[in-house]
């Protein structure tokens, strides 16, 4: 656990914004949109989601008022990191015919602002993390994630309102954060406990109107926290899958999932790791331009396992296989961990309500620690 920082009171979060908007970089934050939370521009504190909770279940997502002083008394929305780094659409490139018959082609990078991403939770770092492994430390780095990924700066804010659908506990994630932010807040009801984590996070503490924590503060996160990690109910049945997902391929459970499963996609939309993406080339009608795309896709869509005029995985049953075995099982021989953080994103929005933690368990059973 990093040394607590400092206390930061509640009417000077706006004094936060300001000063990162002051060292260059455009602020986005929760803000309540369509029904739910998700990253908004920020300039105001008042934009926050102050008091607003919510509640989460299989297949069902509802936020509500509350009296609750504080603006960070949620787990998450259906958006995470993701969106700004792996673009959800982007041009790679451009191929054009020269006058003398040639082809040439332009590499389009994005022009990436500085940007402050302010309500990071736990299990969105550990997200981060493998996205970084992924884009960044294979042997030919991803330059668009890079750029974007460069001028980033995490404001992280330490899980104390779990929803029923988390399990952070289970997969190590959560509900504290313990690496990858500049900053982390931990909120209390009249202001927040302050860590600071990189260079450039303490350079702007240094800037912050800052008090010295009081013990009972520490004391109070402490408590909440753990409380947090006491309330989940829903867990893996254990950390390293692979083995007991590869040893039941044909379990009765895929079948009987894949009755419910509409292949809609939604759980690899809103899953913070999840990075399967298709390409497409947008042509002008003269045909002397051509603009090269990648979209994010889904191992649940036919296109995803379609080879040479045959699609591999036809049917709803082995297109739920191939993510669950690849989320829990096979990432870890490519990234020495699993690909699911617990956010429970994929069980509160999938409109069958299906449970990530049920389908592992009914298929693996209980699996000694790793």
């Amino acid at each position: 656990m990093n040394q607590v920082l400092s206390y930061l009171p509640r009417p000077d979060l706006q004094v936060l914004i300001e000063t990162l908007q002051a060292a260059g970089f455009h602020c986005v934050g929760p803000r309540v949109v369509d029904g739910a939370i998700g990253y908004g521009a920020l300039d105001d504190a008042a934009q926050l989601p102050w008091g607003v909770t919510e509640m989460q279940a299989p297949g069902h997502y509802r936020l509500s008022d509350s009296d609750t002083p504080r603006c960070f008394a949620w787990a998450n929305g259906p958006q995470a990191l993701k969106p700004f780094l792996f673009a959800p659409r982007e041009n790679l490139w451009t191929s054009r015919r020269e006058a003398d018959g040639g082809l040439h082609c332009d590499e389009t990078l994005p022009e990436a602002m500085p940007l402050a991403v302010i309500g990071v939770r736990p299990c969105d770092l550990a997200a981060l993390a493998l996205h970084d492994q992924h884009f960044l430390r294979q042997a030919v780095s991803d330059p668009y994630y890079a750029r974007r990924r460069e001028a980033l700066f995490l404001v992280a804010v330490n899980c104390t309102h779990p929803a029923a659908t988390c399990f952070c506990v289970s997969t190590g994630d959560g509900p504290r954060a313990t690496y990858g932010y500049d900053l982390a807040l931990t909120e209390l009801d009249d202001g927040y406990l302050v860590e600071a984590h990189s260079e450039r996070g303490r350079a702007i503490a240094a800037v912050l109107p800052l008090a010295a924590e009081e013990e009972a503060q520490v004391a109070a996160a402490d408590v909440a926290l753990q409380q947090a990690a006491d309330s989940q109910t829903r867990r893996l049945p254990g950390t390293h899958l692979q083995a007991p997902l590869f040893a039941n391929l044909n379990h009765p459970r895929w079948d009987e999932v894949a009755e419910r499963c509409l292949s809609c996609g939604n759980c690899t939309s809103v899953c913070p790791t999840c990075f399967c993406y298709s390409a497409h080339d947008q042509p002008t009608l003269a045909g002397d331009l051509v603009e090269h795309y990648r979209e994010w896709d889904s191992c649940f869509t036919q296109g995803h396992s379609y080879i040479h005029g045959i699609t591999l995985r036809a049917e709803t049953a082995p297109r739920y296989r191939q993510w669950l075995t690849h989320k829990l099982g096979s990432w870890h021989a490519q990234y020495g961990r699993s690909g699911c953080v617990g956010c429970g994103r994929c069980i509160a929005w999938c409109p069958v309500g299906i449970d990530l933690t049920e389908e592992a368990a009914a298929i693996c059973g209980e699996v000694a620690p790793a």
